[in-house]
């Protein structure tokens, strides 16, 4: 076998392994001994064992990488508002708001859905968070359960592309630019999508009534100048800890690391203020936290054993030369990274593609075809917001059949979320069209 099938060999071994559901941490830490093993017996790297002694430092240096460290930052701080039943008041409050709309509900978890992603950055747990809170209650106002449950599935996503986004920092380390570029671009692509979401609700229901209905008038507890002041109350706190999080990061005060310590302080301080800052759900953040932490630190130590053996067999170079190649330029090429980033989507999570797909793509995109660095990971992004949605193995249609309650069937999900899909494929070739979306805050 020449040296040149290695790398191809390689890529093969890796996927088929992670998707016999075996660990994917240890499925490329595996194969890359592996194939390391296979490299030297056939006399393709003259050095040894040596070659990849390098492996160490590398190690070392992802430990010690302080971008990194802004991932448990993060996920705390929306680990903490969410045990805290911050986001349980913020539902109900801005339900309240909008109850006399028709879709009011709808609308109010789309709003909440992106401040969840601010807070969060998670899919998992916004979904989660969002179905546990919102679902029965418009299931109890009659709404129909396929709105319902699609606009749940879709606001959840929303944690991929609005900042602060656990998401954006690991695509910021793994494509090699700032977190703030990619914060700052991801911005106005978020909040686009959002008010996709919600005029597609409005449109829905002024051809349709009787899919959401406004709240009955003896339900709304709250009114004038009572409900404003709630609205305030409950909302202005955790808008005003996400502000001054992205703030001091766009300003230059604090780098996002710095930003994440802050944010996971603070909200700690805001489920004080509410005397919802016990001990249980201290104890179930920190627990989440380090799990998830733990879980993206294996993903990058076998990824990077990955990408060292991949690269001696020149994996890099292949991965080039088809892109290059490709019929339609650069125009062929993001066609055909797209539509690979978004059918792994179905199988693998996020920080897995991050950190075995991404690393060999942004070079050829960056450097041989010039794209900026934040629209690419931008794009990649929403690409991945978009596949977590798609029937049958989205992963925000698994987290919400979680958590449904008993006569929500998957297959009211997979309707639901088919409107949803056509707005996110719709904002994603925006996004391809006109990159000017994604960096007009960083010129």
């Amino acid at each position: 076998m020449s040296m040149e099938m290695m790398a191809p060999l390689m890529f093969i071994c890796v996927l088929a392994m992670i998707f016999t559901g075996f660990p994917v941490a240890f499925s490329l830490g595996g194969t890359s001994l592996i194939f390391a093993a296979i490299g030297i017996q056939m006399g393709f790297f003259f050095s040894g064992w040596h070659s990849f002694f390098g492996l160490f430092e590398r190690s070392f240096g992802i430990m010690s990488n302080q971008v990194l460290l802004a991932v448990p930052f993060f996920i705390f701080m929306g680990t903490m508002l969410e045990k805290s039943r911050l986001a349980e008041d913020l539902l109900e409050t801005i339900g309240q708001l909008f109850g006399p709309v028709r879709g009011g509900l709808a609308i109010a978890v789309v709003f909440v859905g992106a401040l969840l992603a601010a807070a969060t950055g998670v899919v998992g747990a916004s979904v989660v968070a969002m179905g546990m809170i919102s679902l029965p209650v418009m299931l109890r106002y009659n709404y129909q359960k396929e709105l319902a449950t699609g606009v749940i599935a879709a606001s959840g996503t929303l944690g991929q592309i609005i900042p602060p986004s656990v998401v954006l920092v690991v695509l910021a380390d793994q494509i090699g630019t700032s977190v703030g570029d990619l914060f700052r671009g991801g911005l106005t692509p978020g909040i686009m999508l959002a008010f996709m979401f919600a005029g597609y609700i409005v449109v829905r229901t002024l051809l349709n009534k009787d899919i959401a209905p406004a709240l009955p008038l003896e339900t709304r507890q709250m009114k004038g100048k009572e409900l404003i002041i709630k609205v305030l109350l409950v909302l202005l706190p955790p808008l005003l800890l996400i502000l001054i999080v992205l703030g001091s990061i766009f300003w230059g005060v604090a780098t996002p690391t710095e930003a994440g310590a802050l944010g996971a302080v603070g909200a700690m301080v805001l489920a004080a203020c509410n005397k919802r800052l016990k001990l249980v759900a201290l104890k179930d953040t920190m627990e989440n936290t380090t799990r998830l932490t733990c879980m993206v630190m294996m993903l990058l130590i076998g990824s990077t054993m990955f990408a060292l053996v991949f690269r001696a067999y020149n994996g890099d170079l292949w991965i080039e030369h088809m892109l290059l190649n490709m019929p339609g330029g650069i125009i062929g090429a993001i066609i055909i990274a797209n539509l690979a980033i978004f059918f792994l989507g179905f199988f693998i999570d996020f920080f897995e593609i991050a950190f075995i797909v991404v690393p060999l793509l942004a070079p050829v995109f960056i450097e041989k075809f010039g794209v900026h660095p934040a629209w690419f990971g931008i794009m990649v992004a929403m690409n991945l917001q978009t596949s977590f949605l798609t029937p049958p193995f989205g992963f925000a249609l698994f987290y919400l059949k979680g958590v449904c309650p008993e006569g929500v069937k998957t297959t009211h999900i997979y309707r639901g979320v088919i409107p949803f899909i056509i707005i996110q494929l719709i904002a994603l070739i925006l996004v391809i069209c006109f990159p000017q979306i994604v960096t007009w805050p960083l010129n």
